[in-house]
């Protein structure tokens, strides 16, 4: 079981890092052939990449919707340059599964493929976790009590405010 942090706490990291999120859809259930190769071919990358931290990528956490039939995995890299390069290295097994899926699945509609990349300048994020587990950001970065990175989301993000509510942890 995961330790539970009790109390209040926030991501820390410093400089810009980059927030990658990447996903499926099951567009039709019956041909797994189709999607079943698209669905497994992120754990072997993920293996890799934490095995290899010098490559930039510092965490990710899966997540899956059911009323969507769709898995997406929220990744936390260095630089984009980190994530590009483990995409596009022959030597790592993301362009194989790349290739894979182009020549078998995307012509047929059976699976869809998504991914989004957000550039995250240094200081401009905020992450707050209460009664968590390490997670997201506080657990491929910093685990910081969150007042010591300000008591509210505005002042974690450099501004100034009050919180709104009576702090009870």
């Amino acid at each position: 079981m995961a330790n539970i942090f009790l109390g209040r706490y926030a991501a820390d990291i410093q400089g810009s890092f980059v927030v990658f999120l990447i996903g499926m859809r099951i567009n039709r259930l019956w041909r797994v052939p189709d999607w079943w190769s698209v669905a497994v071919a992120m754990a072997p990358m993920l293996r890799e990449l934490y095995k290899h931290p010098e490559k930039g990528f510092l965490g990710a956490e899966l997540f899956f919707s059911f009323s969507n039939r769709a898995p997406m995995i929220v990744q936390y890299w260095k630089t984009f340059d980190d994530l590009d390069r483990f995409a596009r290295n022959q030597d790592d097994p993301h362009l194989p599964a790349w290739r894979d899926f182009n020549r078998k699945a995307a012509r047929t509609g059976s699976v869809g493929i998504w991914h989004e990349t957000y550039l995250v300048a240094a200081g401009r994020y905020e992450a707050v976790y209460g009664n968590m587990p390490r997670f997201g950001l506080a657990k491929a970065a910093g685990h910081v009590t969150a007042t010591s990175r300000g008591e509210t989301a505005r002042t974690r993000l450099g501004g100034e405010s009050k919180p709104a509510v009576e702090i009870t942890y």
